[in-house]
């Protein structure tokens, strides 16, 4: 029999044949995915195919008709209060499209909320935090300035640590700039990469194909609510078993298609923001 030491530790998420329709239009199908702590794993595939969903059942803000989802032990479908989905949403970060950074507040006061009313952290002890995160995505200069002052890559590397200061076991990023001009995209996944190269366990939405092979250990494909394929990162991107993840990879690799999706993405995010605030989160 295998000692404790020579077990392998256990999944930080896993879910299990997770099955979610919004009304009679099925999103999720079976969805099996599984998350190693330190492990960066990236989710992709084309719009509409339930990769953002799969985010927001993690972090409880979508629960599943069917199946479990684990989350270090917790059973995000069966959250019964709103305490439960506090006590999760600590533990767990989320980067969104749009940034939803507190309009009236300073960039310093955007990240020392949360800690301190929900974390409970004495406000000189946030401040001082805040301050290292804000060095860290290398927008220190800015604490004192509000998000309108700030470019679209600024505000959502705010928006980043905003997610640090909560201390979280985990991360989720959900194509975190596809509303970004392309001259800010790489501060922002600079951020990202140094993040993931210093063991922050981290689970990505993204149509930023090289990137996703560069940073991730697993990367799982989805089309129509299903995984179609999973695997090493080198493996699903050099050698893909499954000829519609070849097709994908093609595609998303193409420049001429690249800037389509890039525009595709760009009218994505203008209706999104045309939402009320408290919708734009749920949109797939």
């Amino acid at each position: 029999m295998p000692s404790a030491e020579s077990r392998p530790a256990p999944a930080l998420v896993r879910l299990r044949d997770v099955h979610l329709s919004f009304g009679a239009s099925p999103v999720l199908k079976g969805i099996d995915l599984d998350v190693f702590r330190g492990q960066a794993v990236t989710i992709i595939g084309p719009s509409g195919s339930g990769k953002s969903t799969i985010l927001r059942c993690i972090t409880g803000l979508l629960r599943p008709q069917r199946g479990t989802i684990e989350v270090d032990g917790t059973r995000a479908d069966l959250l019964s209060s709103e305490r439960d989905e506090i006590e999760l949403r600590k533990r767990v970060g989320f980067v969104f499209q749009q940034y939803n950074l507190f309009p009236h507040l300073s960039v310093l006061d955007n990240l020392v909320v949360a800690p301190v009313r929900i974390l409970g952290r004495d406000k000189a002890s946030a401040k001082r935090t805040a301050y290292e995160l804000l060095e860290k995505v290398r927008l220190a200069d800015k604490a004192h300035a509000y998000p309108g002052q700030l470019s679209g890559g600024q505000q959502q590397r705010v928006a980043i640590a905003r997610a640090l200061a909560m201390q979280p076991d985990l991360i989720l990023f959900d194509e975190v700039t596809s509303a970004l001009d392309p001259e800010t995209v790489g501060e922002v996944l600079t951020v990202i990469r140094e993040l993931v190269r210093d063991g922050m366990t981290c689970v990505l939405v993204t149509h930023e194909m090289r990137f996703a092979e560069e940073v991730s250990d697993a990367v799982y494909f989805t089309e129509s609510g299903v995984i179609v394929e999973h695997g090493p990162a080198n493996r699903v991107f050099h050698a893909p078993a499954n000829p519609r993840t070849r097709e994908f990879l093609a595609r998303a690799t193409d420049p001429a298609q690249r800037a389509q999706h890039a525009q595709g993405r760009a009218d994505r995010a203008a209706a999104r923001t045309a939402l009320p605030l408290e919708l734009r989160n749920f949109a797939i």
